[in-house]
């Protein structure tokens, strides 16, 4: 396999990295993918250079919606790839993928830029990658929230990227000016959702089921006939737990060749919590033993309504050519929702529009997960300490600690048959679920935020005491230690970004000026010196 060129030229990839993404840029040969395919990849960063990348996208990360910050460990690949039929070449055919790299989960954005650059590169090879990265060096900063403008060779696309405090669900309508009118050729309406009732056309009637293994962190494997349906149903059953983050591994598009073949397909222990796309026959044996596999066939045209697809026994699936749906021995633990599946059939008897059923199933989604997290953000809430425990002379007072059989009693009559109507066994679910990856990141990530808080009340009430009287009581190595460890905090509060009342940073240096102003000369001009750790 030939990379023949990388833009910009000094861009730093390990080999091991270029191998991958040389591997991961072609369908498997008996996908059969004639004319043009898009499809997206993910894949590990080498270990070597884990850290190195604090940047800008670091800052901006925090304002982004869980399921769009960046992870550090693994890079995205956008494909494009082209095979027409060519009897001048030896193969007889022209194959050539163009492929982006990123570390931003952005597909429909990127997916789009590579619809308006590859055929056009295909023609003129490498100038006119060249002409392309000068556009992109002139984009505006991914600034959450904020309308961009991305020139690309002739066009411009007018985005916007949602922020963590968007309500869930909603979708930024991306306005014109008059003045713009003229100029922008594309506005998109989401930079990252794929085609939901599209991919989920195929096994339409286990959503729910499917909602349920994602939310557990299930070992899960698609089985589709190309990268393309792979890889969208792999990115469409990571977002069905949106605004839950998917916590472990996924893999849009696996090959034999991935470094973590032999890690995912090994016999000796159980398979991973990790959503594999595959389109190589050879997984229809190597993956038999995984619990839950999902074979996608051909994608319905828009005006078929889905057959009823049995769940079937892992047993009857042989090959990569047997029938679609879901084989599996999982029970459900809550009962089916009957009301979603009628209102999708309705819209395909109806001729409703895609984008109008993906909107619909969304939100259904979104609705059902919200019910399952809203009693666990509620008990969480109330494991903060009283406002008035904090002392400004103490340490932060610290979080209770996360107890299953408490949070469990809330639920009688704090559970989600307040907001859904759907029976079954919701304690079983959430039994389950506290011992899957995606509640240790969930949980994770509540912890830093409300010890944040903490520390954040912490330096309020320090601001709000008189500290320059403090240390007029007190003996000068007293001071000087109080001095210390308030530049100390000030330095934490700025690298963390504490969530403080916007004057507290000001206040606090105030407080260390004032109280450094009234000591000895000698130990001023030490202290002034002094950084932090």
């Amino acid at each position: 396999m030939d990379k023949s060129v990388i833009y910009p030229q000094h861009s730093k990839l390990t080999d091991k990295e270029k191998t991958s993404i040389c591997y991961l840029s072609f369908p498997d040969s008996n996908s059969g993918c004639l004319g043009d395919t898009q499809f997206c990849f993910r894949f590990r960063q080498s270990s070597s250079r884990r850290l190195s990348l604090h940047c800008m996208l670091d800052q901006l990360d925090r304002d982004l919606p869980v399921s769009l910050k960046k992870d550090p460990a693994y890079y995205y690949g956008y494909v494009y790839f082209r095979q027409v039929r060519d009897k001048t070449l030896k193969r007889g055919y022209f194959q050539k993928s163009l492929v982006l790299i990123s570390k931003l989960p952005y597909i429909h954005l990127f997916h789009t830029v590579l619809r308006h650059i590859a055929p056009e590169y295909f023609v003129k090879n490498e100038p006119f990658l060249e002409a392309v990265c000068s556009d992109v060096d002139h984009w505006p900063p991914p600034v959450p929230g904020k309308t961009l403008n991305l020139p690309i060779m002739g066009i411009i696309m007018k985005v916007q990227i949602p922020t963590c405090h968007d309500k869930p669900g909603t979708t930024h309508i991306v306005q014109f000016t008059h003045e713009e009118d003229a100029q922008i050729s594309i506005a998109l309406p989401t930079v990252h959702e794929v085609d939901l009732f599209k991919c989920f056309c195929p096994v339409f009637f286990h959503i729910q089921m499917l909602w349920e293994l994602v939310l557990l962190g299930e070992p899960v494997v698609v089985m589709a006939p190309s990268p393309s349906e792979s890889s969208d149903t792999v990115l469409a059953l990571v977002s069905c737990i949106s605004p839950l983050k998917y916590c472990s591994d996924f893999r849009p598009y696996f090959t034999i060749h991935d470094s973590e073949f032999k890690e995912y397909t090994t016999r000796t222990q159980a398979p991973p919590s990790v959503i594999l796309g595959v389109t190589n026959p050879f997984f229809a044996k190597t993956l038999q033993h995984w619990p839950h596999i999902v074979r996608i066939g051909e994608i319905k045209l828009p005006g078929e309504v889905p057959k009823q697809v049995k769940v079937k026994k892992l047993k009857n699936l042989k090959t990569l050519d047997s029938k679609p749906g879901v084989y599996t021995s999982y029970k459900p633990y809550l009962n089916r929702d009957e009301e979603i599946i009628k209102q999708l059939q309705k819209g395909v008897q109806q001729k409703r529009p895609a984008e109008a059923q993906s909107v619909i199933l969304r939100r259904y989604f979104l609705e059902l997960t919200q019910s399952f997290i809203i009693p666990l953000e509620r008990y969480v809430a109330s494991l903060m300490p009283l406002q008035k425990s904090i002392s400004p002379w103490k340490n932060p007072p610290q979080l209770r600690q996360f107890s299953q059989q408490d949070f469990m009693k809330t639920l009688e009559k704090a559970g989600p048959q307040l907001t859904s109507g759907l029976k079954g066994d919701w304690i079983g679910l959430y039994r389950h679920f506290l011992k899957s990856p995606n509640f240790n990141g969930w949980f994770r990530t509540r912890r830093k935020e409300m010890t944040q808080k903490l520390e954040a009340l912490h330096l309020e009430a320090l601001c709000n005491e008189d500290l320059l009287f403090w240390s007029q009581k007190h003996t000068e190595v007293e001071t000087v230690d109080l001095v210390l460890k308030l530049k100390n905090k000030l330095f934490q509060a700025d690298r963390e970004h504490l969530p403080m009342k916007p004057d507290t940073m000001e206040k606090l240096q105030m407080h260390i000026d004032a109280i450094i102003l009234a000591l000895p000369d000698d130990l001023q001009d030490i202290l002034l010196k002094t950084g932090t750790t």
